[in-house]
C-alpha cells in the first residue's frame, strides 16, 4: 500500500460513512476507490463489505428509541435476514473472480436504480402508511408474513452480495409489507441491514480475500463520516447528494464495461 492509497482509501472511507448517513450508497464511494488502487473487484468487494460495518452499527445505536417497542419484528425477521446474509457471502465467495468482475458493472447498475427510486419508495411507503390508518399493532410479530420474511431473505442474499442499495430494498419491501410510521420502519431496516453485513463479514472474515490494511483503513474512517453525517444532514440536500453518488456509480460502471 503506498501513501496515495491510503489516503485515497481514508478519503473515500469518510466520504462513504457521511453518505450512508445522510443518503445511502457509500459503497459506490468506497469500492470505485479500492479497484482504483489496483485491487482485484473480488477483493474489493469484500474489504469493502469489512470496512464499512461500522457505519452500519452506528446507525442501528441511533435508532435504539425506535426499536424499543420491535422485538417482536426482529425475531421474526432477524433470521432471515442473516440467512440471507449468509447465503450471499457464500455464493459470493463461490464466484470465480472473473465472472463477477464482468457482473460489478451491472450489480454497480443495479444499485445506482435502488438510489435513484428511493424518494418515490419513501413516497410510497408514506401512502401505505395512510392508508392503513396511520399505524399498526405498534411492532406485534402478528403483522409479519411469509412474503416480508421471504423479501427481506433475498435482500440479505443480495446485501452480502454486492452491498450497494441494500438499505433501499430493504426500506421496499418493509415499508410495502408492514405499513407503520417512516422512522420506525427505517430503524428497523437500519439493524437489519446490520445483521445481514456482519453475518457477511463473519463468513468473510475465514477466508484470505480481506485487504486487511485498507479494511483498517476504512473501519476508522467510515466510522469518523458517519459521525460527521448528521451535520452535513443539516446543510445538504440529501437529493443532491444521492445524485451526485448516482453519477458517480454510473460513471464507474461505464468506465468498467469499457475495460471489460
Amino acid at each position: 500500500m503506498t501513501p496515495a492509497d491510503a489516503l485515497l482509501t481514508a478519503g473515500a472511507g469518510l466520504l462513504a460513512g457521511a453518505v450512508n448517513a445522510v443518503a445511502g450508497g457509500g459503497t459506490l464511494i468506497a469500492f470505485p476507490a479500492l479497484l482504483t488502487t489496483g485491487m482485484p473487484a473480488l477483493t474489493a468487494n469484500i474489504t469493502s463489505s469489512v470496512g464499512l460495518l461500522t457505519g452500519y452499527a452506528g446507525g442501528a445505536l441511533g435508532y435504539r428509541r425506535e426499536l424499543a417497542d420491535q422485538l417482536d419484528r426482529l425475531r421474526a425477521l432477524g433470521p432471515p435476514a442473516m440467512l440471507g446474509g449468509i447465503v450471499g457471502a457464500v455464493v459470493l465467495l463461490a464466484t470465480p473472480s472473473d465472472s463477477f468482475r464482468a457482473l460489478v458493472p451491472y450489480l454497480v447498475l443495479v444499485s445506482c436504480l435502488l438510489l435513484a427510486a428511493q424518494t418515490r419508495l419513501a413516497a410510497l411507503v408514506a401512502r401505505r402508511r395512510a392508508a392503513a390508518g396511520g399505524s399498526d399493532n405498534g411492532g406485534s410479530g402478528n403483522t409479519v408474513t411469509w412474503p416480508t420474511r421471504i423479501g427481506i431473505f433475498v435482500a440479505g442474499v443480495y446485501g452480502s452480495y454486492f452491498g450497494a442499495g441494500l438499505g433501499v430494498l430493504l426500506l421496499g419491501v418493509l415499508g410495502i409489507l408492514l405499513a407503520d410510521d417512516l422512522q420506525r420502519t427505517n430503524a428497523l431496516k437500519t439493524l437489519l441491514a446490520f445483521g445481514v453485513n456482519a453475518v457477511g463479514v463473519a463468513v468473510f472474515l475465514v477466508t484470505a480475500k480481506v485487504a486487511w490494511g485498507y479494511a483498517g483503513i476504512l473501519v476508522v474512517a467510515s466510522l469518523l463520516g458517519g459521525l460527521l453525517g448528521a451535520r452535513i444532514a443539516r446543510r445538504l440536500r440529501p437529493a443532491l447528494l444521492r445524485m451526485a453518488v448516482i453519477t458517480l456509480g454510473v460513471t464507474v460502471a461505464i468506465i468498467l464495461i469499457v475495460r471489460n
